[in-house]
């Protein structure tokens, strides 16, 4: 059966797995090829507990918008934002507040397409092309500038994305940097790979994260100190700190999934 490629933006190479597309894939979604679909049932294999980690972060990713609306926040920076499914961040914060603001991030041009058609007509919700290790160019776009007023709180999102920027890249810079022009009450979400709780699950992670250097974008595992160091002295890590999913102020009404100790997340607040 031959792929429609209708939807590719010129450009975008289809031959390599893009984490964008994996990521769709694994959620469910449609936008991705042969190329994402068999390397992620590659990983799947290696690491068996891997769609059930990707489902964690989503479910995170929802609880997080909807306690930062409870909180007051009404701007939500999403950077990795990915290709939209179930779930999406303006749907969740504008249930709240249907004024509410959301600027989404992200370096895949499929991804931003997609984006760009879903939200048309939404004027509090837009799309840019962009990319984490340059937080300026984020910050400082006519789009966001344009949208969100810095006067007040905004929550910067980096859910599953952190994991794909390596220490050389100086991952805690670029969080002190997008965390500079933030007023206090602003937040930042992490969600993050961490190492898996036995050995065995350890060597399945290690050769799935062998797989991705094969990859434009190879991941760094994390632990709970080394990712609460990335968030500098400028945010306070509120409780209840860094951990597993399941463990961030669950949702009783949330599908019982068996929590994922790899994915650890944590929420902190811009320091007065």
């Amino acid at each position: 059966m031959t792929e429609s490629y209708g939807w590719v933006p010129e450009g975008v190479d289809i031959t390599v797995p893009d984490a964008s597309r994996v990521y769709d894939y694994a959620l469910g979604g449609v936008h991705n090829f042969a190329v994402d679909r068999e390397f992620w049932h590659r990983a799947e294999k290696m690491f068996p507990d891997a769609r059930l980690v990707a489902r964690a972060n989503r479910a995170f990713l929802g609880r997080a918008v909807r306690r930062l609306t409870g909180l007051g926040v009404r701007q939500f920076l999403d950077i990795g934002s990915g290709i939209p499914t179930l779930g999406n961040v303006h749907e969740v914060a504008q249930e709240a507040d249907p004024e509410a603001r959301v600027m989404y991030v992200d370096i895949d041009p499929i991804a931003v397409q997609q984006s760009r058609s879903l939200l048309a007509g939404n004027p509090y919700a837009r799309v840019i092309q962009g990319d984490l290790r340059k937080p300026d160019d984020i910050l400082y776009h006519p789009d966001v500038l344009d949208l969100f007023d810095f006067s007040e709180p905004v929550a910067v999102l980096t859910v599953a994305v952190l994991h794909f920027v390596p220490d050389s890249a100086d991952p805690a810079g670029i969080l002190r940097r997008l965390g500079e022009p933030l007023v206090s009450g602003s937040h930042l979400v992490i969600s993050h790979l961490g190492p898996a709780a036995t050995p065995a699950g350890r060597e399945a992670q290690e050769q799935a994260r062998r797989l991705y250097e094969k990859t434009p974008t190879p991941v760094v595992i994390r632990n709970r100190e080394q990712i609460a160091a990335l968030i500098g002295d400028e945010f306070e890590l509120l409780p209840p700190g860094v951990v597993g999913s399941a463990e961030w102020h669950p949702d009783p009404d949330e599908a019982g999934d068996p929590p994922q100790p790899t994915a650890l997340v944590a929420i902190a607040r811009k320091r007065s």
